[in-house]
Parts: C-alpha cells; structure tokens; sequence
C-alpha cells in the first residue's frame, strides 16, 4: 500500500480559559489560580506530571494576572528587572536543578517580584523539596511556598485532553476512538499527547480517517510507523 510522508507539521494549541476543560482532578487546582490574589506571600507552585495542563493553567492565570511567562532555563539570560515589573509565571522551575546560574537567577528573580508587590507563580513536575536544589536561599524560599497539585486525569478530563490534541490538530476522531482509548490508553496526560500523535502521523501516511480500529493498533503497536 502506498504510504504518504509523514510531516512534522505545526499544530496549534489553544491555551485559553474557554478551551480548559474543568472536571474533579483539576478543578483545585483551577481554582487556586482564579483565587491568585490570596496567595500565601503571593507566590503558588503548581506542579503535575508532563502534560497534564500546567502551561495550559500558566497561559489563563497569565491572561487574568496580566503576567509574564518565562521557561526558568532562560532566567540567566534575561533582565530580571525588567520581569520584576509585574506579575511573573516561572515554567518548569525544577530544570534548574544542575545549573548554579540558573538557581542564582531564580533566586534573585524570587525576590524581586514579590519585593516590587507582584504575584509569582512557578510550574513544576513536582514538589520544591525534589527539586535537588544546591542554593541554600533559594531552596529555603522555594520550600516555604505553597504548592498546589494537578491530579491524574479522572475520565472526564482525559476525554477532554483527547479531543482537545485532535482539535489542535484539526483531527476529527470517532466517538467509538475516543472510548477505546479511555478503556485500554495508559491514563496519564503525557500519554494521550504520545497517542495523539501517533494515531495522527498513521493516519496521514496511510490515508486513513481517525477510528476505533486505528486507536487499537496504535495501542498495540505503538512504533509500527
């Protein structure tokens, strides 16, 4: 069977308050972030695991707090007075875990965001104390803030990321490939990002449509293309 070249193209990815899908496992967490202005010393680390919505959460609470977002690898190279000017998102804050510039730049960046009286939350994949910080400052500072977990996606929310990965990739699955999935998928969020994916690139190059029978053999052999 003839079989068409699988491209990388650019999918887009909504990330606004209307596209987040609200059920019990995250629902906390949602609402932590819509109650921004009574956090504990102004600052909030949200953590959960790859793909469970964290920067989706980042992109809304940025839009309501008009904050900056800003990956923490990239602190050491940027003006940290110039962040400090307002409210402030710190994305995937655990990555600076072997990189002394980037703690010593996280830590400054800490401090000078609140001291200017803005809000700071920082996104992780998991809790400060894991983070294997070597600055003593900063390491005390990121485990005296508040953390707010992203539970594993209930069947609500994982039929919403889902369609949510179809939709950015203008996929229009079955109803009956979006139950399979829920029945026999792996139920994490990175999970449905990986299938998503797979099902996408089979379907173009075998020029089929997005089913139940495609989700099984994906799901069965999931490196067949």
């Amino acid at each position: 069977m003839f079989k068409q070249l699988p491209l990388d193209l650019p999918t887009r990815t909504a990330l606004g308050r209307e596209d987040y899908f609200v059920s019990p496992s995250n629902a906390i967490a949602l609402a932590s972030l819509e109650r921004w202005r009574d956090w504990p010393n102004r600052k909030m680390v949200l953590t959960g695991p790859e793909g469970s919505g964290k920067t989706h959460l980042a992109h809304v609470w940025a839009t309501v707090s008009d904050a900056r977002i800003i990956q923490a690898v990239d602190l050491p190279h940027a003006s940290i007075s110039d962040l400090a000017t307002g409210n402030l998102t710190v994305e995937d804050a655990q990555a600076v875990e072997n990189d002394p510039t980037a703690q010593e730049a996280l830590f400054h960046t800490h401090n000078l965001v609140l001291a200017e009286g803005h809000h700071l939350l920082l996104t992780a994949t998991n809790a400060p104390s894991r983070w294997g910080l070597s600055l003593p400052d900063l390491k005390s500072r990121m485990e005296g803030t508040s953390v707010t977990p992203l539970d594993e996606p209930d069947d609500q929310l994982l039929a919403a990321m889902l369609t949510k990965q179809f939709a950015d990739r203008q996929l229009m699955p079955t109803p009956e490939a979006i139950t399979y999935l829920l029945r026999h998928m792996e139920r994490s969020a990175a999970e449905a990002v990986r299938v998503v994916a797979q099902m996408d690139r089979r379907a173009l190059a075998e020029g089929r449509k997005i089913t139940r029978k495609l989700a099984l053999e994906v799901l069965q052999s999931p490196d067949a293309l």
